[in-house]
């Protein structure tokens, strides 16, 4: 696998940062190995990290769901932390929203969510 983007594993769950704008053959190539990931690791939950972003287009939000259905057909969780306040106001004045992913403040609110989803979930 050739994961392109930081990829971490702590027990059952993964753990991705997007530091850097991705095109949009970046973006997609990052779903298809994420999801690819899970299967590999079998892992229960994954977070995505993206407080590194100044921008998040509605290409990437759509992905960012996408990714998150992909990822709970799969059996994991998904959380993602880090949204910019200026992110998220830019995703409102598009129409955008992250439908079916659960969002958190930060890194270890997002952990927390994950955990305690796959936690009801058994």
């Amino acid at each position: 696998m050739n994961f392109k983007t930081p990829l971490l594993q702590l027990g059952d769950v993964l753990i991705t940062s997007i530091q850097t704008d991705l095109s949009d053959a970046q973006v997609s190539e990052f779903q298809q190995d994420l999801v690819r990931a899970i299967g590999l690791k079998n892992a229960n939950a994954v977070v995505i990290d993206i407080s590194a972003l100044d921008v998040v287009d509605s290409f990437m939000a759509r992905v960012i769901n996408d990714t998150a259905r992909a990822a709970r057909l799969v059996g994991a969780e998904v959380a993602v932390c880090g949204i910019q306040p200026y992110v998220a106001m830019t995703l409102v004045e598009m129409g955008r929203q992250l439908f079916d992913v659960q969002t958190t403040f930060n890194l270890e609110q997002a952990l927390a969510a994950v955990k305690a989803a796959v936690d009801v979930r058994l």
